[in-house]
């Protein structure tokens, strides 16, 4: 009965991770140092000692960028991640990531060769069809104002958007916005719970896991209401496709550049609830470094100045 709904939880809490970038790992670091020490190129004898104090100056880089990973490493363990079963929660991480690897990314990579306004056509249409979802969240928040505006973007994108497939709203300072039942019990004041990874469906909690059981009933398309099940199940299948095909690249980058993979997802997915529960407001940030792009820019002036003096 909630399958379809499950699936589009797990796809949905993908989509939370599109803007934020995390550090790289140490490994890359020494990657880098190694390459510079390691290269073969003839440095004549009077360049001798301006090689050697770039390839020290380097090292005192690296030694403070690790430093700098460390000490991130340790703030970041102050902080209350709410996570008491994160054993089992990582084990099953590893099971979902697995499964993206051999089924979900094969699929979105397909996807993505199609032209971008077809894409952005399947988009518009499906989030057409979960306005009901979001006029209901809307009015059990009291956002009066924003139910009023996913009211006229229903209208104004069905009729001149041609149903949905051109988001006409926007282009006349109508702005989207998503808001699910998870979200109304947060503006509530209902806590989430403890963090939970869910197989297949991925990061969640108590509190957001209830909600999207919640917005069955808000769907007129769902399980609770159709009895094919073709159609629900192909709804959910391609709103899960276009969201992830839209952050999968996002999170590739994500994923090898990050310190722990899993504590960055973890952290995005709260961070982002809660920012969509405050409806968008600015919420603080913990820094998070980005060591490959600083200390890689580094190295390329460095290198760029010892092939100059090489050259003279």
């Amino acid at each position: 009965m909630f399958c379809s709904n499950k699936i589009n939880s797990f796809f949905s809490a993908l989509l939370l991770a599109g803007v934020l970038m995390v550090g790289n790992a140490s490994f890359s670091v020494a990657a880098n140092i190694t390459e510079v020490e390691g290269t073969n190129a003839y440095i004549a004898p009077s360049d001798k000692a301006v090689v050697a104090n770039k390839i020290a100056a380097d090292k005192v880089v690296a030694d403070e960028l690790a430093a700098d990973e460390v000490a991130a490493e340790a703030s970041g363990a102050d902080e209350d991640f709410n996570d008491p079963i994160e054993p089992l929660n990582r084990a099953i991480f590893g099971f979902n990531e697995f499964l993206q690897d051999i089924l979900f990314r094969p699929i979105v990579t397909v996807y993505n060769f199609l032209p971008a306004g077809v894409r952005d056509a399947v988009a518009n249409i499906l989030h057409n069809l979960n306005t009901p979802v979001i006029l209901a969240n809307d009015l059990l928040q009291f956002e009066f104002d924003r139910a009023g505006q996913t009211l006229g973007r229903f209208m104004v994108n069905t009729i001149a958007g041609a149903g949905g497939i051109a988001d006409v709203a926007s282009d006349l300072g109508i702005e989207k916005h998503g808001e699910d039942f998870g979200q109304t019990l947060g503006a509530w004041g209902v806590g989430e719970g403890l963090y939970i990874v869910l197989p297949i469906f991925g990061p969640s909690n108590p509190r957001d896991f209830a909600g999207l059981l919640v917005d069955n009933f808000f769907d007129p398309l769902s399980t609770v209401y159709v009895d094919d099940k073709a159609v629900t199940w192909s709804l959910a299948g391609a709103k899960g496709v276009s969201q992830y095909a839209a952050v999968v690249e996002e999170l590739d980058q994500i994923k090898s550049t990050s310190i722990d993979y899993y504590a960055a997802i973890r952290s995005m997915y709260r961070q982002k609830r809660n920012a969509k529960i405050s409806n968008g407001q600015e919420i603080d940030l913990p820094p998070i470094p980005d060591f490959d792009l600083s200390f890689q820019q580094h190295l390329d002036e460095e290198n760029k100045e010892v092939s100059s003096a090489s050259a003279e």
